[in-house]
């Protein structure tokens, strides 16, 4: 890091432990804020190990022992069990939860999804939800919550590049299936805490709503009426599922797993980017002068008209400050880990069940790693510049990385340039969104902002 960061406040942030608790003043804080069991010291150490009833746990910072989880000693680290139970019944053996040879075949089947060129075709729609968030908030009068008008925009994008438009889908409701099945299902219960087997039902995580289940019959329809009519002449994303195969076994989707890797890409593919663009709309209320520099890159680049994809290159502070509001407040901001073998990371052994976790939320504030490290300043991406692997995780690393980063990069710089250009966002005293996470880092009170055009 070679530039000189500028003296200024900080941004909201979470509150780490600074003392030794017990399991019930750990269950509390993480059925509250799981970040809020992060020490204070996994912002200074590589390593931080503990016990918590019969759970031994190592949250780990240091990059070249990350590389090791996520991608030297890959199959020793699978998600953990908690990941798993949590997440199974919304999505089943997805590309996201399965491991080993179930999860290969997947991922050289889907992989093709993501092309350059797959993406560059799609670009339109981001561009056209872009168009629209423009609309909203033209009309808006007072405080306009950020947040819904992101979920509300990325929901138009991922819904339409799954499915072409059509009405099969309903934002809201699908949006409050997903809320319902995360408040639910994916809090921390006191049985994880203290290490009771995870064969052991956990109450909140024996039933399905009836929203999800809702979501699942609308998916499954949707794939047995494309299958039907035959694919767009611009493939849409179900399309180009339908199509995909293994090149090494040729083996095609079955009707379940196409369901449940389209619910993987509709919630994940939406929620997160609507995550990072809360964050850097919120962000560049916090900070007036990076709000300057950005409006006058993106008007200058797009000339009153909203972004596409052919602009991308343009925006390049724009790409900035959507990487600085990813390290600040990663969507995926805690990963855990079951050790399935013994092993030694950071000098400190590892036995077989052990929880490993991997506080993204610290490692992206390591003293060790950036300078000021709670300080927003996208300045610190400048001419391209690339931090350590493993060090800067938005999308994980590794075999099992992010399988749509361009896609979400392209979609958050159409997104926020075009509002950029246009509108003025101003924080509302005492209204500033606090970071939790429960299963994704989230604006708690959202993101309640004052626009004007700009």
């Amino acid at each position: 890091m070679t530039h000189v960061l500028r003296s200024r406040a900080e941004p909201p942030k979470v509150k780490l432990v600074t003392q030794v608790w017990g399991p019930i003043q750990s269950l509390m804080a993480a059925r509250r804020n799981i970040l809020e069991i992060i020490p204070m010291a996994a912002t200074r150490q590589p390593i931080v190990s503990g016990r918590t009833g019969n759970v031994n746990w190592h949250m780990v910072m240091q990059p070249k022992a990350l590389g090791r989880i996520l991608n030297e000693n890959l199959d020793t680290y699978p998600k953990s069990d908690v990941t798993k139970n949590i997440l199974k019944p919304a999505i089943g053996e997805s590309l996201f939860i399965a491991e080993g040879a179930h999860w290969r075949w997947q991922r050289r089947a889907v992989s093709p999804v993501f092309t350059h060129r797959n993406i560059a075709n799609l670009a339109p729609i981001m561009s056209a939800a872009a168009d629209a968030a423009c609309v909203r908030f033209s009309t808006s009068t007072g405080a306009v919550d950020v947040y819904e008008e992101m979920v509300a925009a990325t929901f138009d994008v991922i819904s339409n590049v799954t499915f072409s438009g059509t009405d099969a889908m309903d934002s809201a409701s699908v949006h409050h299936a997903i809320n319902r099945y995360i408040d639910q299902t994916a809090r921390v219960s006191l049985f994880d805490i203290i290490g009771i087997p995870t064969w052991v039902p956990r109450i909140s995580r024996l039933f399905q709503t009836s929203a999800m289940k809702r979501m699942k019959q609308v998916a499954d329809t949707a794939i047995k009426t494309r299958k039907r009519l035959g694919a767009k002449p611009i493939p849409d994303l179900l399309d180009l599922l339908l199509e995909g195969e293994d090149p090494e076994t040729k083996r095609q989707m079955n009707l379940a797993e196409l369901r449940d890797n389209l619910l993987t890409f509709i919630v994940a593919g939406h929620e997160t980017t609507a995550l990072t663009l809360s964050w850097a709309v919120y962000l560049c209320a916090f900070d007036e002068e990076v709000q300057d520099k950005l409006r006058a890159e993106a008007q200058s680049a797009l000339q009153g008209r909203v972004a596409t994809a052919k602009d991308c290159d343009a925006l390049p502070y724009t790409e900035q400050v959507i990487k600085e509001a990813l390290r600040l407040y990663p969507p995926a901001a805690f990963i855990s880990r079951t050790a399935q073998a013994d092993d030694v990371l950071c000098g400190c052994k590892i036995k077989r069940k052990d929880t490993v976790m991997l506080p993204i939320y610290a490692l992206h504030r390591h003293h060790d790693l950036w300078q000021n490290p709670d300080q927003f300043d996208p300045e610190r991406f400048a001419d391209g510049y690339r931090p350590e692997r493993y060090s800067y995780l938005p999308f994980g690393d590794g075999p099992r990385i992010c399988i749509g980063p361009q896609f979400a990069m392209i979609e958050a710089k159409i997104i926020l340039a075009s509002l950029i250009s246009r509108f003025k966002f101003q924080r509302i005293a005492e209204r500033d969104p606090k970071p939790v996470m429960v299963l994704t880092l989230r604006p708690q009170g959202g993101v309640p902002l004052k626009v004007t055009r700009a």
